[in-house]
């Protein structure tokens, strides 16, 4: 069955994305439809699956121009991601500069990933001036709107005392927040400040949290730490994490 949108019709962009994971390719279909009608959530839509090849052939060239025609719609999530796609060269070349527009547009439109994505340039003066308090604000709106990457940095911050006073408390509640909230790095953080408090048990939990989620370069890192801590209450974890690496290394060869 073909389907078919007229221009007075509303797409029903729900049962698009629940069936990009039943049937890709007729999702695919129907969100080119879609997009072609001028519905700015499925030009979105069709960026992203056009960059992930999902029911469709992949062409970053072409997700970068859906991102860029929805985008100048206002649709946050596409600003983001002609950012992403500005930042890291998909579809283009690399413009640091055009990302953090992207990316400050997107963040001022409301959206907690254009937020976040903005202030890691910030933080790191890629295509923008290098300003860490902003940085810090951007991270902390993020975090309020329960971005649980954010949570974490904002966590670090308090830790470190960059830009804002040193607040243990502050930092152990970012970091716990972000946990529950499923981001690896927050994992790993909270259960670091959980073995310094000696509550063994969560620490190992939340260790075992992150080595489930966590990616092959995080995990390397993560690794490192807590061999160097050599604590023996968690030992065999740092093992387990050490097995992890060589597992992912193998099928990455």
């Amino acid at each position: 069955m073909s389907f078919i949108l007229r221009r007075t019709e509303t797409p029903d962009l729900e049962r698009l994305g629940r069936s990009l994971a039943d049937d890709p390719r007729q999702a695919a279909r129907w969100i080119l439809a879609a997009a072609g009608a001028g519905e700015p959530e499925a030009q979105a839509l069709l960026g992203q699956i056009l960059l992930d090849g999902l029911g469709i052939q992949p062409d970053a060239v072409l997700a970068r121009d859906w991102f860029a025609i929805a985008a100048r719609k206002g649709h946050a999530m596409a600003g983001n991601m002609l950012g992403r796609c500005c930042e890291l060269g998909w579809g283009g070349p690399v413009d640091e500069a055009a990302a953090a527009r992207h990316y400050h547009e997107a963040a001022t439109r409301g959206l907690d990933w254009g937020m976040y994505n903005y202030a890691n340039l910030l933080a790191t003066g890629r295509g923008v001036e290098r300003d860490e308090e902003q940085a810090f604000a951007w991270y902390r709106r993020a975090a309020a709107q329960g971005h649980a990457k954010s949570m974490n940095l904002v966590g670090r911050y308090y830790e470190e005392g960059r830009v804002v006073r040193a607040d243990p408390q502050a930092a152990f509640e970012c970091y716990r927040r972000s946990a529950e909230a499923g981001d690896f790095r927050g994992q790993f953080s909270y259960a670091t400040v959980l073995m310094g408090l000696g509550r063994w048990d969560e620490a190992r939990h939340w260790l075992r949290e992150a080595l489930a989620l966590g990616h092959l370069k995080f995990l390397r890192k993560a690794c490192d730490e807590l061999r160097r801590a050599a604590v023996a209450e968690v030992a065999d974890i740092a093992e387990a994490y050490a097995r992890r690496c060589t597992e992912l290394e193998a099928t990455a060869s």
